[in-house]
């Protein structure tokens, strides 16, 4: 199947298949006699699992882990089960960090609960001016 056969069937852009084939992540194709790129069903198989990769929020290196070690059979699924209990932590601190974010954007929500005539009348703007902002911690998560 060409190019766009292959985005079509997965779900995804042309940009996003050419891009995953850069980064190589997806296996270049064999080309046909005028050129053209010839994906068979592993490509097909291969993008889906990356796509579903990327809706779990993996980056492109845990992908490529898992893809390497999907690619060795005899590697069994302990280190593919290690991936996944250290991406499943990583979100565990992603939720705690946006819980605080949305506590931090409802006590200043609630210091305006209604529209005002005037912007300095406006407890948001108040809140934003008084508040004490520390340093963002440093991130021990897959995204940085």
């Amino acid at each position: 199947m060409k190019i766009g056969e292959l985005a079509k069937t997965a779900g995804t852009t042309v940009e996003t298949v050419r891009y995953y084939e850069k980064e190589g992540l997806l296996p270049e194709p064999e080309r046909t006699l005028s050129n053209y790129r010839s994906y068979g069903a592993a490509h097909l198989e291969r993008l889906r699992l990356i796509r579903n990769c990327r809706a779990l929020d993996m980056t492109h290196e845990e992908i490529r882990t898992i893809l390497q070690l999907a690619d060795d059979h005899q590697a069994g699924c302990g280190p593919i089960n290690e991936l996944f209990e250290a991406h499943i932590a990583h979100v565990e601190v992603r939720i705690k960090e946006l819980t605080q974010l949305k506590t931090q954007l409802t006590e200043l929500r609630r210091r305006c609960l209604s529209a005002r005539a005037d912007t300095d009348d406006c407890g948001i703007l108040h809140g934003l001016s008084e508040m004490e902002v520390n340093d963002r911690p440093t991130r021990h998560t897959h995204l940085g």
